[in-house]
Order: C-alpha cells, then structure tokens, then sequence
C-alpha cells in the first residue's frame, strides 16, 4: 500500500475497514424499494430497450465552476500527498510488511518533525503491526501528525473519536477533524462529514451541506458515497430529484465495484428508471450482485430464472441463488413452494451448484 489514504478507501471489501458507517440506509431503502419490480412473472417485465442512458443529466453537466475548483484542489492535495510519500523508507518497509523496520524509521522521521511518520506510527499501533496494539498510543501519535496538519492523521483521530476507542469520545471534536481533512482534499473525511451533517452528529442536519460534501466524494472516485448521491437525487433531499443524476451516480458506484449499488443500478435499468429500459444489461448488474454475496440480488436473480423474465429459464439456477439467498435471510414463500417442485436430480443438482459457489467465494451460508 503506497499511501495512508487507503485507510478510507477500504468502504465495503477490504479487511482492514475504517469507514465509520455503511451507506446512508434511509435513502437507500428509499431505492430498495423499487425491488418488487422483479416481485412476480408479470408479462408486462417483458420488454427490452436497446441501449443505457449512462450519462448525467443537463442540470449536473452544468453545474458551476466552484465544483471543478474543488475537485482540482482536491486532485492536487492527493498528488502532494502520493509525492510526500513515494520514495519515503518507512512506507516502503511498511508496504513490504517489514513492520519493525517500518516503525524505527518512522520514529526517526517523526523526530525530524515528518508529519506523515506520526499517522504511519499511530496506524502500527492501531492494528498492531510489529507492536502491541495499542489504540492509546495510536491516538496519540494520530493526534500529533493531526497538529501537523496531517490529513491522514486526522481521518484516523476522528475515527478513533466518533467511537470512543483510545481516546474519550467525542462526536464534535470528530466533526471537526473530518472537515479539516475534508477539506484537504481526503475522501474518506468528506464522506464521513456528509454522514454528520445526516445524523446531527456533531453537526447541524443539513442535508443541502451533507450533499454538497458527498458530491465532493463522489468525484474523488468514493464508491458509497456515489452511491448515496444517486440516492438523495432518487429521493430529492438536499439536491433536487432528478433520476437521470441519480441513475449515473448509482452506475458509477456500481461500476467501482458496490455490490448494493449493481442491484440498485441493475433494477433502475429493469425498470428504465433514469435511463432508457435495458433488460439484458439489467441482468448483468443483478448478477454481479448476486456474484459479491448480496443477498437480496441473489434471489432476485432466482426469480428471474425462475419465470425466465430476461434470461433462459433455469430451475437449478434458480434454485441454487434461491438456496444462497434463503441461507443468508431473505425468504421467499413463491421460491420456496418453486424449490419444492423439484425433482430430487434437479434438488441435487441445485444443491451442489450452491456448495461450489459457496467454496468458490469463501462465503459462510
């Protein structure tokens, strides 16, 4: 890993995840909701479009001049970030896993003042690489790389604050650190900031400001938080609705790899919702949902083979995304009543299909 900012990047898939909450629920409920378009083998799913209006709307291609200012600052802030950091020995021990090494060069670069070294020492400690952990002594070195101005530094501080761990908690003084960073240009803080100004913590609601900051995001290329964005232009909070803006911001999250947002993305192309209808390509996404272990995708893709609205009909697969769906909580009496029906070779075969995936994926049922 050649710089800290993987520390906010992490959002749904990485082991080591930091981000302080999942994507912004009650908007995205608000999208789930078109989940029962694939509820039944209605004849009217039947029709297919010939192509994906995958661009944003006017109103978000001409928005104002200040936006490209602050993506550009943001870009800057990241490259003097990657410059400060490439070549340095204590992240390249770091990045090679030579951990003790990486921790003796980062104390004598924080002694020479390096405000980098302090949030690489305080992240040693935070998971315990070639030391002890220790979230105590992980705040302290975060708080004295934050002081220098460290944006890193101060993403993790506010993160170790907002949850209490090695340092008393404390939501305003979390808020504050994640619009320093923020507005640094970090990602991951003006993610975390969109989310305060949601919740009221630390922060007025104020979901106008709250959006601002996830479009500041979004552009930075943060999954959830594109995600989010399409969500508030679906729902019409603190931007206005608008669901061709809402069905690109979902596509990019989506295409960045947010399991919720193919289903999401998936299901507005079924319903040509925000873009021209595209059955075939709404497949694709589904799929790709099902594929990381959505649950919900999962059986939405049963039903699909199970009534083929879309694809071929196929009972063992509809059977086996209905097994893996079933086994991570989402019940379907239709499925299951489907399931029944089958013959014990085609039960079997579903079975197996279901084990293989289950193998293959590392996923528990």
């Amino acid at each position: 890993m050649s710089d800290m900012s993987s520390l906010s990047e992490l959002s749904m898939q990485c082991r080591r995840q930091m981000l302080w909450q999942r994507p912004l629920a009650r908007f995205g409920a608000l999208l789930l909701a078109v989940l029962t378009a694939i509820a039944g083998a209605d004849a009217s799913m039947g029709a297919r479009a010939a192509q994906d209006a995958n661009a944003p709307g006017q109103k978000e291609a001409q928005e104002g001049q200040e936006g490209q200012e602050g993506q550009e600052a943001q870009q800057e802030a990241q490259k003097t970030q990657e410059n400060a950091e490439a070549g340095d020995p204590a992240f390249e021990a770091f990045d090679a896993g030579e951990y003790e090494k990486a921790r003796a060069l980062a104390l004598a670069a924080a002694e020479r003042g390096e405000a980098a070294a302090h949030t690489l020492l305080g992240r040693l400690y935070q998971e315990g690489l070639g030391v002890g952990r220790n979230l105590g002594v992980a705040a302290r070195w975060y708080e004295k790389g934050a002081r220098l101005g460290d944006s890193n530094a101060q993403f993790a501080l506010a993160m170790l604050l907002v949850r209490g761990e090695g340092i008393k908690k404390d939501v305003r003084a979390a808020a504050d650190l994640f619009e320093r960073a923020a507005r640094a240009g970090h990602a991951g803080a003006q993610y975390n900031l969109a989310l305060c100004y949601v919740n009221g913590t630390g922060r007025p609601v104020d979901m106008k400001t709250a959006a601002q900051w996830l479009k500041r995001a979004a552009e930075a290329g943060h999954a959830a938080a594109q995600y989010d964005l399409g969500a508030l232009y679906a729902a019409g909070e603190g931007v206005p609705k608008d669901l061709a803006i809402a069905a690109y911001w979902t596509s990019r999250a989506a295409d960045a790899g947010l399991a919720a947002a193919a289903l999401e993305y998936g299901l507005m192309l079924f319903k040509g919702r925000g873009v021209e209808k595209n059955q075939k390509r709404a497949v694709w996404y589904i799929r790709a949902a099902a594929e990381k272990g959505n649950p919900v995708a999962q059986n939405r893709l049963a039903r699909l083979y199970a009534y083929g609205i879309a694809v071929e009909p196929n009972v063992v697969e509809a059977a086996k995304w209905h097994l893996l769906a079933r086994a991570r909580g989402v019940s379907d009496f239709a499925l299951d009543r489907y399931l029944a029906r089958l013959t014990d070779a085609e039960r079997k075969a579903a079975e197996a299909a279901a084990a293989r995936w289950r193998a293959l994926t590392m996923l528990a049922p």
